[in-house]
């Protein structure tokens, strides 16, 4: 009788559970869970280097390499796996991503050398990149265009929270339990997330067919693996020849690539330059890789005067810069509810003044005498700024893609926030290492995010002021798809 009644009891929670499926909230937390998961490995294990060091005795270049392996794959891979999306259905690759993660993160924290870790860190960002692209095109899919700037909002917020709060959480996982469990904690979640998609994401197909572009496929992969390369372990090699030489020919692949998709333009290509002939999304996708780099060039230097000039441990250094990614996760469902209200451009620019402002405040406060407690105000300011910010770059990039392209739109954004990131990083780099003293290298590394901001508003503004109008709240099309459950 007790085992029957604790069948009836699952069976009542699976009950409950599969009521959920295909509401649009639900998914939404599942894809926003699976995206914060893969999104926080970019910044959480920088933390954790001291202690991989010691504990694989490994030296400095194979520790980066952790790090640069998983951005590496993530950025050269996107736009591929969008397009897979389309063709094998989004929730597949979605289900296929989170599990290869969850596998790879298990098989990172029990690394007993750094050659496993490089490697299953290559394979968490395989995971990375087979299911990023598609939580923005099931977004897409699943909200009404009067709704979906609130999800895209809830959806940027989890970006902007990931980047941000990966040294506090790294930190205190670090402090609290040691590095392996900066990646075992992936287990459990992506096994939750796994578990959630089959519950709650239907399988939302086009009626279309779609075929292959296998030489497409190749040369973005090669173009952008070269590319990101060269960026990313420039400054390490001094950006000597055969950078150089990496980077060119990233470029020449790159043009090859663009060239082959002019002539593929009515047979799937990869990229559809229709998209390109909105202008919203050609300019928001151009704010999200300038953002992309704007966030990495604000938070890295801000991080290491935090711990190098004032002293403190990467747990506290974390807790310093804690109030930025809270005010983020708070504002932004807000903004994208704003943003469908009123239109994003408007909520982008109120987003970029207080974010200047802040962090403005921040860099005139870096000083030796300076104490954590006088950055909570700035942060607070860059906080509401990205909040403002993330949101509407993804609802008005997405505000007017048809179904069909929302797989290739996502693949596009996200690769443009990819190397916005990279570049920014090793812009960042790059100027650290200017100046007579730690201290002139990190004003130096400030003063870039700054700049660019500016650059991001005189687009904005040089575009024109107008705002997409709001769109008529209408149900969700759901007979433009199939349904398999």
């Amino acid at each position: 009788m007790h085992l029957l009644l604790m069948h009836l009891n699952q069976m009542d929670m699976l009950s409950g559970m599969t009521k959920l499926r295909g509401n649009p909230w639900a998914v939404l937390a599942t894809l926003s869970l699976g995206f914060f998961m893969t999104l926080l490995d970019m910044t959480i294990v920088n933390i954790a280097i001291p202690d991989v060091m010691r504990s694989l005795h490994a030296d400095l270049d194979q520790v980066m390499w952790v790090i640069s392996g998983y951005a590496l794959v993530l950025a050269a891979l996107v736009v591929t796996a969008a397009r897979l999306g389309d063709m094998k259905g989004q929730r597949n690759l979605f289900a296929t991503g989170i599990a290869l993660f969850t596998l790879a993160s298990a098989a990172c924290g029990l690394a007993t050398g750094p050659a496993v870790l490089i490697t299953a860190r290559a394979v968490q960002g395989l995971g990375a990149a087979l299911l990023v692209p598609q939580t923005m095109a099931m977004i897409v899919a699943t909200f009404p265009a009067a709704r979906r700037g609130t999800a895209l909002g809830v959806w940027g917020s989890i970006a902007g929270l990931a980047t941000l709060s990966g040294p506090t959480l790294g930190g205190l996982l670090v402090s609290v339990a040691g590095w392996r469990w900066v990646f075992f904690i992936n287990i459990p979640i992506g096994l939750l997330v796994l578990a959630l998609t089959y519950c709650w994401v239907p399988d939302l197909r086009t009626g279309r067919t779609h075929r292959l572009d296998l030489t497409g496929m190749l040369l973005s992969t090669a173009a952008l693996t070269l590319f990101t390369f060269a960026v990313m372990e420039g400054n390490r090699y001094s950006w000597n020849a055969w950078i150089w030489a990496l980077a060119a020919a990233g470029a020449a692949l790159g043009a090859i690539f663009l060239r082959h998709q002019a002539r593929r333009q009515n047979a799937e290509p990869l990229i559809p330059f229709a998209l390109f002939t909105n202008r919203d999304f050609t300019l928001m996708t151009a704010l999200m890789a300038t953002i992309g780099a704007v966030l990495i060039g604000a938070i890295v230097p801000l991080g290491l005067f935090l711990q190098q000039q004032l002293g403190l441990s990467p747990l506290h250094a974390g807790l310093a810069l804690a109030p930025s990614p809270l005010i983020s996760l708070a504002v932004s469902p807000l903004a994208g509810r704003l943003s469908d209200r009123i239109g994003g451009r408007r909520v982008l620019l109120a987003g970029l003044l207080p974010f200047a402002i802040g962090l403005t405040a921040a860099t005139l406060l870096t000083h030796d005498g300076a104490h954590p407690l006088t950055f909570t105000v700035p942060l607070m300011f860059m906080g509401l700024g990205t909040g403002c910010m993330i949101a509407p770059l993804s609802t008005e990039a997405m505000r007017h893609v048809p179904p069909h392209l929302a797989g290739a739109a996502a693949g596009i954004n996200n690769t443009a926030r990819q190397l916005g990131s990279a570049l920014g990083a090793a812009a960042t780099t790059a100027l650290l290492s200017l100046g007579d003293s730690p201290l002139t290298g990190i004003h130096l590394a400030m003063t870039l995010p700054i700049a660019l901001l500016a650059a991001a508003a005189l687009g904005l503004a040089a575009t024109g002021s107008r705002a997409a109008a709001p769109a008529p709240h209408t149900p969700t099309r759901r007979a433009e798809h199939r349904t398999s459950r």
